[in-house]
């Protein structure tokens, strides 16, 4: 049976590792850098973004975990940690001094839908799904390509929201809040996961 990681210092772990064991993966929780070493992708949940980065320093996963994305690992990171895996982060009109793993060709605009009163669902078109998929927005960034090598799989009228670089994924909006697993099942498939765990 294939593990998949969820980073389990902060935020969305428990919603994440129901939908994955949903999916028939082992699901193992993320606290320290010796359990990298038995997964087979990671997924990097929401939270608050520099809590998350300070917790991973902290225990040393930041390190290990940036060598991981450099070198093809899966890595899919929903809100906060779309957030980190971006290689640039500002608010709505200001660059921001916030540390990040500097993985993605992406720029993060935190906060850009609103504070967690205008949290709000929109129904998504995904590349690769056929039917739309509910899109649970809280907090949520605005995730601009910096470079031609980043896949914009999904946008609203504001811009992208689910993009993908190779191996990193990076979605503005929760999947895990649905009882869908059409978004990380696909991660999984497009990473050459799925089916592996038999």
């Amino acid at each position: 049976m294939q593990s998949v990681g969820v980073l389990a210092l902060q935020g969305g772990v428990a919603e994440h590792t129901a939908i994955l064991r949903n999916l028939s993966f082992n699901v193992i929780e993320i606290r320290t850098p010796d359990a990298l070493d038995s997964i087979s992708a990671l997924v990097l949940p929401g939270g608050e973004s520099t809590t998350l980065l300070f917790l991973m320093k902290r225990w040393g996963l930041t390190k290990p975990i940036q060598r991981m994305g450099k070198n093809g690992f899966p890595i899919f990171g929903t809100c906060a940690g779309a957030v980190l895996l971006s290689s640039s982060i500002s608010e709505m009109e200001h660059e921001v001094k916030q540390e990040s793993l500097r993985l993605a060709d992406v720029k993060a605009i935190r906060n850009y839908f609103g504070r967690q009163t205008r949290s709000f669902i929109e129904n998504l078109s995904i590349k690769g799904l056929t039917d739309t998929f509910k899109g649970v927005f809280i907090r949520a960034p605005l995730l601009q390509p910096l470079s031609e090598g980043v896949d914009v799989l999904s946008s609203v009228d504001d811009g992208p929201v689910l993009v993908r670089q190779d191996n990193l994924w990076l979605s503005s909006f929760h999947p895990e809040l649905t009882s869908d697993d059409r978004l990380h099942r696909l991660f999984l498939e497009r990473s050459g996961l799925l089916g592996m765990e038999e």
